[in-house]
């Protein structure tokens, strides 16, 4: 049986694990568009972090543990934030 592999942007993952959590305190709109456009923008701004397999996403899941990676991932998508709440596209 041929093994299927899937490729994935583990750092879409981790910015849809903060955003929910700092939106919550800001003025911005909560719609899927202004969340998938605040995400956008902090993906285009961060490094790619590609896994194939799954013990590529456990060592993905690692480098999260890393004070610096969260602290850029949540720098990126406060940045973000901002802009979208000052130009929403609806």
């Amino acid at each position: 049986m041929e093994k299927k592999f899937n490729l994935k942007n583990y750092m879409e993952d981790v910015v849809f694990s903060f955003l929910d959590e700092l939106i919550k305190g800001k003025q911005v709109c909560t719609c899927e568009r202004c969340r998938y456009d605040i995400a956008a923008i902090a993906l285009n701004h961060l490094p790619a972090k590609y896994v194939v397999t799954e013990q590529g996403e456990v060592f993905a899941k690692t480098q999260l543990l890393s004070q610096q990676f969260k602290t850029d991932a949540v720098v990126e998508l406060l940045k973000a934030i901002d802009i979208v709440c000052k130009n929403p596209h609806h």
